[in-house]
């Protein structure tokens, strides 16, 4: 029998609870680790982004993030405050860039180790080749979910952005 005759068993369950509980427990392994630095994981990946940028407008880092504007100001308060960002007037009156500062920096190169920690203890405890096999399908699924929106992804994907600063 031909694979094309041959139907995929109804998806059952929803993804999104299956998807939360797991980023749920993989940030807060990642956040026990970033937090001796203190950081966590969702700064450390802000920061991340924006150490081989020029500037950014909050659209831009945004859509890089694949996080809505209000959210991303919202984490962006915490570091901005601890003189890790800086965010500027952009090119118009109507737009703000937003870029790493050397204490940013700094800060990012304390936490990396800790990062590298987590990561090489999630890769043990899930199974390298496994992990591997996840970053394709999350990404896989990333890109399908722009191309059924019919909307362009955002250039310099945020995972190959992230993972060149790591």
């Amino acid at each position: 029998m031909s694979q094309a005759n041959v139907s995929a068993p109804p998806v059952r369950g929803c993804t999104c609870f299956r998807l939360r509980q797991l980023t749920r427990r993989v940030t807060q392994h990642y956040d026990s680790h970033l937090a001796r630095a203190g950081l966590r994981v969702t700064q450390f990946s802000l920061l991340g982004m924006l150490l081989h940028t020029e500037p950014l407008t909050l659209s831009e880092l945004a859509a890089r993030m694949e996080m809505d504007r209000t959210t991303l100001t919202r984490n962006l308060g915490p570091l901005q405050s601890a003189g890790w960002v800086a965010v500027t007037p952009g090119k118009d009156a109507r737009s703000r860039s937003v870029l790493i500062t050397g204490a940013g920096r700094a800060a990012w190169d304390k936490a990396k180790p800790h990062w590298r920690q987590a990561q090489n203890e999630l890769n043990v405890a899930l199974g390298a080749e496994n992990v591997s096999g996840l970053h394709g399908v999350l990404d896989d699924s990333l890109a399908r979910f722009h191309l059924a929106l019919d909307e362009t992804p955002p250039s310099g994907a945020a995972a190959r952005a992230l993972s060149a600063a790591v």
